[in-house]
This record gives structure tokens, C-alpha cells and sequence, in this order.
């Protein structure tokens, strides 16, 4: 599996080298799996990362779950680090959002909980 840490810059832009900001998406990050416990998606203790070492695997081994996952904490991510200028951008992507919410919700009440 790969860096969770690694992958949402790499959707944002920036450098898996660059660190000045992993500190800020980590908090971004956490924040979004935080809503997926809201959500009930995940470990019932929930989940957090605190830096590139960390991979989706530890999430979850469910990689159909992922697939809705992944573009949730990195759309989520990418709004709150670097909104879009655009109006109609940045409507988009929280409908994404609202629409990966939803599904990710159905999914939880599905009975999914490591």
C-alpha cells in the first residue's frame, strides 16, 4: 500500500519531498477520518496518521472501501488546504464529497467495522 501522507500531496501538487505543510494536511487528514467515524466507516476506535509512514492498509484492508475512501480524504483535503478560486470548482468538488458522505455512510451502516 502507499503513503496516505504521500498521496493526498500528490493530488494537492506538492512534492513527496517537500515537507513544510505535512503538518497542516496531517491535521486535514485527521479531521477527514475523523467524519468517516462520524460516519461509521472504520475502526470503531477510530484512526488517525501522524506522518508519511503510514499507509491505507492500517485503515483498512478493504480495498473496495478504499475506492471510496481515498478520493474522500483527498477531495476533503484539498478544500480545506487549497480551496479553489473558482466557484463553480470548488461546487463541485463538495458535491463530490456530499455524494462520497452518502455513500461511505450506506457502506458504514452496512455493518462495516474492523
Amino acid at each position: 500500500m502507499s503513503s496516505i501522507l504521500n498521496d493526498v500531496k500528490k493530488v494537492i501538487g506538492i512534492d513527496k519531498d517537500y515537507n513544510d505543510f505535512d503538518s497542516d494536511l496531517i491535521m486535514f487528514i485527521n479531521s477527514a477520518f475523523f467524519n468517516l467515524r462520524q460516519l461509521g466507516v472504520g475502526p470503531k476506535e477510530g484512526y488517525s496518521i501522524s506522518g508519511e509512514k503510514n499507509d491505507w492498509s492500517e485503515f483498512t484492508a478493504d480495498d473496495q472501501l478504499l475506492t471510496g475512501v481515498k478520493p474522500y480524504i483527498q477531495q476533503k483535503v484539498r478544500l480545506q488546504f487549497d480551496p479553489p478560486t473558482n466557484s463553480f470548482l470548488e461546487q463541485s468538488i463538495r458535491k463530490n464529497i456530499e455524494e462520497y458522505e452518502w455513500r461511505l455512510n450506506i457502506q458504514g451502516e452496512g455493518g462495516f467495522n474492523e
